[in-house]
């Protein structure tokens, strides 16, 4: 019966952090997930120990998609447009307010639950990269972590303004074309 009761508990919490972090942003009020979860703090807290470790889970999911899809796009025949589709996947992903941000403070800490939950999206999208330069469609001197860094400056700016948010695509079109080889 406990472990029915911490199960429920669990998808509960969930639930609410995902609707609260879609208002609120990756900064939300965990008191808030907890009091709208109708559960204690401190039960939030045996779930997720952390707000990296709700954030994990949170978007967990949508990283393995993009891991996925890197996959796929690695066995088609234009490798530059393999590397544009999926950069123009992951800055118009529609994620949480903030996780730009988030992500980027994380990058360097391998300690951190969100770096982990990455990790095999920014692989995945560094072996697209190579093959988009062993094609000659991308420059030799970017590197993985270049590709991340500018992909999450073009999801942070449209999380700025929808007016922005509206022009991420025109600004992905400008990344790529900075990233050919001339």
């Amino acid at each position: 019966m406990v472990r029915a009761d911490a199960e429920r508990n669990r998808a509960r919490i969930l639930g609410v952090a995902r609707a609260v972090v879609a208002e609120q942003g990756t900064q939300a009020s965990l008191r808030d997930v907890a009091r709208r979860a109708e559960v204690g703090l401190g039960t939030l807290y045996r779930h997720f120990p952390t707000r990296e470790a709700l954030l994990e889970m949170l978007l967990r999911e949508r990283f393995d998609e993009l891991a996925r899809h890197a996959r796929e796009l690695e066995d088609g025949s234009d490798a530059g447009e393999a590397l544009a589709r999926w950069l123009g996947e992951f800055v118009q992903g529609g994620t949480y307010r903030g996780v730009a941000t988030t992500l980027m403070a994380t990058l360097n800490d391998e300690e951190s639950a969100l770096h982990a939950a990455c990790l095999s999206m920014r692989q995945a999208a560094g072996r697209l990269l190579a093959r988009a330069q062993e094609a000659g469609a991308v420059r030799g001197d970017v590197d993985a972590l270049d590709l991340f860094a500018l992909a999450n400056a073009v999801s942070w700016i449209g999380e700025q303004s929808d007016g922005l948010a509206e022009r991420r695509g025109h600004l992905t079109a400008l990344v790529l074309d900075g990233l050919r080889r001339t």
